[in-house]
């Protein structure tokens, strides 16, 4: 899919919320949670008062319509707003969702290279992704490593 990628800024942050939304795995057969769940202190942490210091990510949208479709970002969650991906006070979380009807068509890929091309992919990176999710791969292939296991999820880390 033909994708125009720019930077995350403040106004993106309701599309950010949907992402945090759609990033969250549920099983086939599953019952989808209520969109409010992405309030509770443990998701929102990942959003809220989205373009503090040090935050940075890039929001890929359709080149055709124009359509936001997906979004990478990083946050530096540390103290008592450690993440499910935290490793140590020095490494970001990553944070990845791409529309259900524009998943499997290479957004996830594109918006990957771009993030780990800047600046902020060079540094270390973590992440927790559960293990049923098809994104894992995803995260494999671009050199993430299990670092962590517990109840159904993964800790992974780059760099």
């Amino acid at each position: 899919m033909n994708c125009i990628i720019r930077p995350l800024i403040s106004t993106d942050q309701p599309f950010l919320w949907e992402m945090l939304y759609q990033a969250l795995y549920v099983p086939k057969g599953q019952p989808v949670p209520p969109r409010e769940v992405v309030r509770l202190p443990e998701l929102a942490r990942y959003v809220q008062g989205w373009k503090r210091s040090g935050d940075c990510g890039f929001l890929a949208s359709d080149a055709a319509t124009g359509q936001s479709v997906g979004a990478v970002w990083l946050r530096l969650l540390v103290g008592e707003n450690k993440g499910y991906g935290y490793v140590d006070d020095d490494t970001p979380e990553l944070g990845m969702a791409v529309l259900p009807e524009y998943r499997g068509q290479g957004v996830g890929t594109q918006l990957l290279i771009h993030l780990l091309a800047s600046d902020y992919g060079q540094s270390s990176i973590s992440l927790s992704v559960s293990v049923d999710n098809p994104a894992l791969r995803l995260y494999e292939r671009f050199g993430f490593e299990v670092v962590n296991k517990s109840e159904g999820s993964l800790t992974m880390k780059r760099g």
